[in-house]
């Protein structure tokens, strides 16, 4: 299969170790195997910044995640989580702006790893003139730092500060942390050290099945990136949570391997992305082999179900037929079930291996993980 450039995705790379290093000179396979010291290192800075205090004056009327990229993706979370068992509604905001009802009723969690993303420092600076109570996530000494400090909020230091260095997106482990915490210090859902530390066992496991070391055959974090290259990924998540992992995978698909993907969340994907079953990257030659397409030609879809324990009963049936319609059309379908019974298990289990998959499938075309030109690129020409 060849992509952006005439890129071919050669699977013999993905046991190849000194490849494997040279390839990736900015270490972010290191970076996705540093999860669980993520979430360690995260749970005790927001321990020791007073996350809990955020629960001495009671609930807030509505809990707002102002971040962009993986740091929204952290709001998307915090509303899964929240959404059946919790009387405060969770909104992301990606963007400048706040809603016009935001208030002081309200709770803006501010997230940017970086401290200083544009439309996260501009959020926060509504929120400050609102009068909203504040907690920040994100490195120290930064616009967003002072920010959420100057409001009386607590703010929680991460990254190189918890000890954990790594590249941006794949630190998403340490910006959870704190507005979890933040959620759970509220009643809002039940999450301390035991589930962290149940997180973290979790990720430790997965960066040993998933490590550059092991072969493709049991490595299931190549395993997936060769059922994934040379497709057209449709990517649906069976439950709010599997569909943040969803969300995720394509996101990083996009950033790690400049490869794109079509992702939904189940029963509404059902409605209106089934239709691309019937379209004309639908279909596949059974004899073709899948990594020697020239320049594109022949790329066809390919359905990822990343399945929950905690599914409605419709969207059980939903998930079951769309299958079938598949298969019937010659859609080739790849399930991943999520493990563990804690929802941040499950999360984890799902994102984790997602992350690992996305590198390899990188590493697969020759492409650094680590390269944004186009990204950097275009924010060059903004700021001109």
């Amino acid at each position: 299969m060849s992509g952006a450039g005439g890129a071919r995705f050669e699977p013999d790379r993905l046991d190849d170790q000194a490849y494997l290093v040279e390839g990736d000179p900015s270490g972010v396979l290191r970076s996705v195997a540093s999860s669980a010291a993520q979430v360690r290192a995260a749970y005790r800075s927001a321990v020791e910044n007073g996350v809990a205090r955020v629960g001495r004056d009671g609930r807030p009327r509505a809990i707002v995640v102002a971040g962009v990229g993986a740091s929204a993706l952290v709001g998307d979370v915090l509303e899964a989580l929240c959404r059946y068992g919790a009387p405060v509604p969770v909104v992301t905001v990606r963007g400048h702006r706040l809603p016009g009802w935001v208030g002081a009723a309200d709770l803006v969690i501010a997230v940017s790893r970086s401290g200083r993303t544009e439309e996260t420092v501009a959020a926060t600076a509504e929120a400050v003139r609102r009068g909203c109570a504040l907690v920040g996530a994100g490195a120290p000494d930064t616009p967003l730092s002072a920010l959420v400090e100057r409001a009386g909020g607590p703010y929680v230091p991460v990254g190189g500060a918890t000890g954990v260095a790594g590249q941006p997106r794949a630190t998403l482990w340490s910006l959870m942390v704190p507005p979890i915490l933040a959620a759970a210090a509220l009643g809002l859902l039940p999450a301390g050290e035991s589930e962290f530390e149940s997180v973290a066992k979790r990720l430790e496991d997965l960066a040993h099945r998933c490590r550059p070391s092991s072969e493709s055959f049991i490595n299931p974090g190549k395993t997936l990136a060769m059922d994934l290259a040379g497709t057209l990924p449709v990517i649906w998540g069976t439950s709010p949570l599997a569909a943040v992992a969803a969300h995720r995978l394509a996101d990083r698909l996009s950033e790690d391997a400049g490869y794109p993907a079509i992702w939904g969340e189940l029963p509404e994907a059902a409605h209106n992305q089934i239709v691309t079953f019937d379209g004309p990257l639908a279909g596949r030659d059974i004899f073709a082999d899948p990594f020697a397409d020239e320049a594109g030609e022949g790329t066809r879809l390919r359905l990822f179900l990343l399945r929950d324990v905690e599914e409605h009963p419709q969207v059980t049936r939903s998930r079951t037929a769309a299958v079938r319609l598949a298969e019937d059309r010659g859609v080739p379908v790849s399930e991943i079930l999520a493990e563990g019974v804690h929802p941040l298990d499950r999360l984890a289990a799902l994102v984790g291996l997602c992350d690992y998959a996305s590198v390899y499938l990188a590493l697969g075309y020759g492409t650094d993980p680590a390269s944004a030109a186009a990204a950097t690129e275009l924010q060059a020409r903004i700021s001109q």
